[in-house]
């Protein structure tokens, strides 16, 4: 079995899902006492996010590429970046390793193209939401994403910051979530762009079909994994 490198941290909330999720996911496919080969690098989010809000992406970079190079030197065979946001800096850090980081925007579009849809909605932090980065790694699969409103955008990254990657799950919060996706017009599908957003919400909240997208990254990322037990 191959060993999946994991850059979390971002927040720890949302990267202890990962690793549940990952061990969850080899059980299933190989059974027993199974359990996945995991190599986690958790970083301190207080000093990423100050980068993020001061629009130091070059030192997020660097941050995380240096942690990914310990996560190569670790074991790992393959490596996820535990974050959409951070996928910002995903040219950084998947140039200073020598394994491959599976794309978290191309493991979504994969299962959105896979259900048979072109347009989905894009829920986020206010970075993923407001910057090119993802939806065009997203729309180079030929998908059309659509964003909520300004005000929208606004409550979607609050909640995110302010809530859940401190582990704060409010069923008010779930509601204004619900009430933004309604207001999407033309959507097929409701991309959960955040990695802790799929703490709050699930398909059972949602009559669109959603794409967690942590679950879609783990599960691309065992796939890959399990391949040479199978």
């Amino acid at each position: 079995m191959l060993t999946i490198g994991m850059l979390g941290g971002m927040s720890w909330e949302s990267s202890a899902e990962y690793y549940r999720l990952a061990n969850v996911l080899v059980r299933e496919r190989l059974g027993g006492l199974h359990s996945a080969k995991v190599v986690l690098h958790s970083v301190d989010f207080a000093g990423i996010e100050r980068m993020q809000v001061e629009g130091r992406w070059d030192d997020a970079g660097k941050a995380l590429a240096q942690a990914a190079a310990q996560v190569r030197a670790g074991g790992a065979d393959l490596l996820l970046i535990c974050t959409n946001t951070m996928h910002k800096v995903y040219d950084q850090v998947s140039a200073a390793v020598d394994i491959p980081v599976v794309h978290l925007g191309d493991t979504t579009a994969d299962a959105i193209k896979a259900a048979g849809l072109t347009t989905v909605g894009l829920l986020g932090t206010g970075f993923t939401m407001d910057q090119p980065f993802y939806r065009e790694r997203l729309e180079s699969h030929g998908l059309k994403v659509l964003l909520p409103s300004p005000e929208d955008r606004a409550t979607v990254h609050r909640i995110i910051y302010d809530e859940l990657c401190v582990g704060i799950i409010r069923e008010e919060s779930r509601r204004a979530y619900q009430d933004v996706i309604a207001r999407f017009e033309g959507a097929e599908g409701v991309i959960l762009g955040c990695t802790e957003i799929e703490l709050l919400i699930s398909q059972a909240d949602v009559p669109l079909p959603v794409f967690p997208t942590t679950r879609l990254h783990v599960e691309a990322a065992v796939e890959r994994a399990v391949q040479t037990v199978l």
